[in-house]
């Protein structure tokens, strides 16, 4: 085994880490859907937000691992912050520098990895968002463009830990945060010819609860309504509160088939009688971008929004 090279500048790149603010802090959604996303749209059974302090790596955000660190000497990522570009192991189990490492030969049992560095202000590479797969693999150059830009989104969340992509009430995804991921999962889709479906809910009766019983109320039934999506929904999906009672479901690799059946889920959702809290409705729009009529995020949040106003009006007018 090859332990990673100690960088002749690591005394200040530690301290860069460090006065980040970040090292053993909770667990934040806005770095977990990065991961999720990563695992999902690049197809590999493990994504981190891997942070190299003096004497080990510290996972911010994990999606397939359950470890929150490692020793840096057999670590992976130790290797990748000592240069710029993305470091490929396409096969640990042949790579001299791996094949002996505890980490290939027993759990999380490594044998593809890429890393992307994350850079912060002072110049200085703290940790990197990596892929890992338990089967050789080659990463081709759109999959290392998409991870490229999913880093960037990791280390701008690192430099500014006020960047606003979170909803303070439900700790969703906000608008900002849904159209920075839509823009790369679509561009990723395309490269990749797959579909990407968008669901744009209005949650029913929010304004009535407000009028009569209060902003606590009205704010409540939104959490509930928030708690229920995530419920329901996979862990992939991106799900954002929009403003007040709209939400949006960003879903990576489902077409308009896809679609109606996570619709069918939330509607047996919220008319589960043995469902707890409080009785919810919603009125549901869908769009979606195909490989053979792709569309922007802009585009198929107005589509969406559209059918969403389209199917509240035909509730409220009478048959007949």
């Amino acid at each position: 085994m090859l332990a990673p090279e100690i960088p002749a500048d690591d005394a200040q790149r530690v301290a860069a880490l460090h006065g980040l603010g970040v090292l053993d802090t909770e667990p934040e959604e806005r770095f977990d859907r990065i991961t999720r996303v990563a695992r999902r749209v690049l197809g590999v059974d493990i994504a981190i937000v891997s942070l190299v302090d003096e004497n080990r790596q510290w996972f911010k955000s994990t999606d397939g691992l359950d470890t929150s660190e490692t020793a840096r000497e057999i670590s992976f990522c130790g290797h990748a912050i000592l240069d710029d570009d993305v470091f490929v192991v396409p096969d640990a189990g042949a790579d001299p520098r791996f094949s002996d490492n505890p980490l290939v030969t027993s759990d999380p049992n490594i044998r593809f990895y890429a890393g992307c560095p994350l850079t912060v202000g002072t110049g200085h590479r703290v940790g990197t968002l990596c892929i890992i797969g338990r089967e050789p693999r080659e990463l081709s150059a759109d999959d290392e463009a998409l991870l490229r830009d999913l880093a960037a989104m990791a280390q701008k969340e690192l430099e500014d830990f006020d960047l606003a992509t979170t909803d303070e009430l439900t700790g969703l995804t906000n608008r900002r945060g849904l159209l920075m991921f839509g823009r790369q999962i679509l561009a990723a889709a395309e490269r990749r010819r797959r579909p990407v479906g968008i669901m744009y809910l209005d949650l029913d009766g929010l304004k009535v609860v407000n009028d009569t019983e209060g902003h606590a109320a009205g704010d409540a039934l939104i959490r509930a309504f928030a708690d229920t999506l995530l419920n329901c929904l996979r862990s992939c999906d991106v799900i954002a509160r929009m403003w007040g009672d709209e939400f949006c479901v960003l879903a990576s690799e489902t077409d308009r088939a896809g679609l109606l059946k996570l619709e069918a889920r939330i509607r047996d959702t919220l008319a589960d009688p043995g469902r707890p809290g409080p009785r919810l409705s919603a009125s549901i729009g869908l769009a979606d971008s195909s490989p053979t009529n792709p569309e922007t995020m802009e585009s198929l949040l107005a589509q969406a929004d559209a059918a969403m106003y389209e199917a509240k009006r035909a509730r409220r007018t009478p048959a007949g």
